[in-house]
């Protein structure tokens, strides 16, 4: 008999299936190359991170966990420069690299949210909290929900039991986010309450406190309630040392004072007095 499925016969069997393909086929089929990383800026070298980051790079070797630093350190740099084009792609880099650190997750995440691409922040967020199990981003995940228009499952993630871990600071930070979230709804009642939260009546407000006064007086002013308003503002651009809010402006258009270009009215004098070099009006003379 001649047989085709025998391992010399030129033909295949019906029933034969030839695995070279399959066998060979990750070491045929290229390989998409990787996008070269961006540049480290000079002088950066990791070691400025905090300690807990640096910690949890501890699971990567040194030199890996070195890049990571960098390019976390240039995230941060390149957000406060509101460069968010370039932190994301530091951003991204840090992930490829380190996808199972929580610290490389959260970047990209707030990379994410400063974008406005809340779907994508928020899908890193819960990362970060599956990673480490820390619930520390639950406002930025609450405040996602409602960028999805998603405001009462952003409420309900908001009354979750992990809101009882956050410290004052991220307290302060949903309290803020909840009461915008009752303000979309029309209920500025409801949003006055959600900010009467303990740290709105401490005597030395911080500057977390100051923006928790600043979401307070612009919350008053939207019930009509000017008079109060004022004196949070006042409270808010007193706290506010780093100047993080425009307490200072929104004080002084309740108090009706015109801010003006002293300089522009400098120079507008200087031409009169060009025209006329003494001084005179055309109508006094």
């Amino acid at each position: 008999m001649s047989g085709g499925s025998g391992r010399g016969g030129a033909g295949r069997g019906a029933g034969d299936f030839d695995n070279s393909e399959r066998r060979s086929g990750s070491r045929l089929t290229p390989k998409t190359p990787r996008p070269p990383e961006p540049r480290i800026a000079e002088g950066v070298t990791g070691k400025e991170l905090d300690r807990d980051v640096r910690t949890q790079l501890r699971t990567l070797s040194i030199e890996n966990a070195d890049g990571v630093a960098q390019h976390l350190v240039m995230v941060a740099l390149l957000l406060a420069e509101d460069d968010v084009a370039s932190a994301l792609a530091h951003a991204e880099t840090a992930v490829r690299r380190a996808g199972r650190v929580p610290a490389a997750r959260e970047a990209l995440g707030m990379v994410a949210y400063r974008q406005g691409d809340f779907a994508r922040a928020l899908t890193e967020f819960r990362t970060v909290r599956r990673l480490s199990g820390s619930s520390h981003l639950l406002p930025l995940m609450v405040d996602c929900e409602r960028g999805l228009g998603r405001r009462e499952r952003a409420l309900d993630l908001a009354a979750s039991p992990e809101a009882k871990e956050l410290n004052e600071e991220e307290r302060i930070e949903l309290a803020i986010v909840i009461s915008g979230i009752r303000r979309d709804l029309g209920q500025t009642d409801a949003a006055l309450v959600a900010l009467q939260i303990p740290a709105l009546r401490r005597k030395k407000l911080g500057q977390a406190g100051a923006r928790l006064a600043y979401a307070y007086a612009d919350t008053l002013v939207s019930v009509g309630d000017l008079s109060s308003a004022r004196d949070w503002f006042a409270r808010a651009a007193q706290a506010d040392v780093e100047l993080t809010t425009d307490a200072a402006e929104r004080l002084e258009e309740l108090d009706g004072v015109a801010v003006t270009d002293l300089l522009e009215d400098d120079e507008g004098d200087k031409g009169d007095l060009a025209a006329d070099p003494d001084g005179a009006a055309a109508d006094d003379r």
